[in-house]
């Protein structure tokens, strides 16, 4: 089981997301342990500020290295001895997440993921710690949360008693280096647009073919890059 713990100013909105849908079950069932830390609550400002002007100038606030050390410290002393989380900062300066760095980080035991929030952080706070940076994406948002529920969310579906089981993310986009073929469900008919028959068919051979061959077909169009790395890695027989 993993345990990840993320460091927030907003831990309220975390929780919002984190207790529905399958996460929620998820953290009932004892499947993930997920925790939210409040940075403010480690402040020793007496305001309970966690932020300050940059050095150097420029507009907007940059929170402060002290809040953070000691909230991510009194983490990892609850995690008890020998914990050796690995600690992830969401910035847009990371390298991009991916599926293959999804799997890696859902083989850890334990993640400690820092929202940043204004204009960062203070530097000093992830050079001492050795906070390694994942981004989301070449696109800056508000605040750390959103990115890092989205992390939170894809290391958790990977977890044992998470999905019903492998097939549940194992046939999805990105898996395996290419896109998820199109799904269909009931009415057989809608619209004048019906389901394509090999799907109603009940042959699984020609089933798994087609969506073998769909899914290469729509990662052609969709996303042509991904192609490549998928065919230099595979030895899937759909890749033609």
């Amino acid at each position: 089981m993993i345990r990840i713990n993320i460091a927030t100013l907003f831990p309220e909105m975390c929780e919002a997301f984190l207790s529905e849908s399958i996460i929620g079950r998820a953290r009932k069932s004892g499947a993930v342990e997920i925790g939210c830390r409040n940075i403010r609550s480690y402040t020793l400002d007496k305001h309970r500020r966690v932020d300050d002007k940059p050095f150097g100038g420029g507009t907007g606030m940059v929170m402060q290295a002290q809040p953070i050390y000691d909230c991510v410290m009194s983490i990892i002393g609850d995690l008890g001895e020998g914990a050796k989380p690995r600690l992830i900062y969401m910035s847009p300066q990371g390298r991009t997440l991916t599926q293959d760095i999804v799997r890696e980080l859902a083989a850890e035991d334990d993640l400690i993921i820092l929202c940043g929030h204004y204009e960062g952080v203070d530097q000093r706070v992830l050079d001492e710690l050795g906070f390694e940076e994942i981004s989301v994406g070449d696109y800056v948002v508000t605040g750390g949360e959103m990115p890092a529920l989205i992390l939170t969310d894809a290391v958790c579906r990977l977890q044992e008693g998470v999905l019903p089981n492998e097939d549940a993310y194992s046939k999805e986009s990105h898996y395996n280096g290419l896109l998820e073929h199109p799904q269909y469900t009931r009415p057989e008919e809608w619209r004048g647009r019906r389901v394509p028959e090999v799907l109603i068919s009940g042959h699984h051979a020609n089933i798994q073919k087609w969506q073998d061959e769909q899914s290469l077909e729509v990662t052609r169009e969709k996303r042509p890059d991904m192609l490549s790395r998928a065919e230099a890695g595979a030895g899937s027989s759909c890749i033609s």
